[in-house]
């Protein structure tokens, strides 16, 4: 059975998600001339709300449970810190807030990564839970 808490925060995740894809538009990330950067980030973009898309379909179908929201969770949180907050990224909630010519666009954008950063945390955790809760009773 689907659980309605993890529903609301795969699709918190989703919608601060889509919030941080805007910023990517916003920051000029994808381009209409198509570039291997902007490609990459094409790509990733469509898999990522695909694999969203699929997972809520199959999950209220109960064809995937928790598991598979613990997993997605928790390489989603180690994509996001290796994309913003690790040593190696070149594109750091700093760069992000210089990018905007408005200081309260900037740390709305950063608000949302760090927001959805948290929420994923949370998804991935709470996922996990049902996981192994799950696998108790079985």
């Amino acid at each position: 059975m689907s659980n309605g808490k993890l529903t609301a925060l795969v699709s918190l995740a989703t919608t601060l998600s889509l919030g941080h894809t805007t910023d990517h538009i916003i920051r000029d990330d994808l381009r209409w001339s198509l570039t291997p950067e902007s490609l990459g980030f094409l790509v990733v973009t469509i898999a990522t709300y695909g694999v969203i898309a699929v997972g809520l379909y199959l999950y209220s179908k109960e064809k995937v449970g928790p598991r598979f929201w613990a997993i997605l969770g928790g390489v989603a949180v180690g994509f996001g810190w290796l994309a913003h907050f690790s040593p190696f990224t070149d594109q750091p909630p700093s760069y992000i807030l210089g990018a905007y010519g408005s200081a309260t666009a900037g740390w709305l954008a950063v608000s949302d990564l760090v927001a959805l950063m948290l929420v994923l945390m949370v998804t991935a955790l709470y996922s996990g839970y049902l996981w192994i809760r799950h696998a108790e009773t079985a």
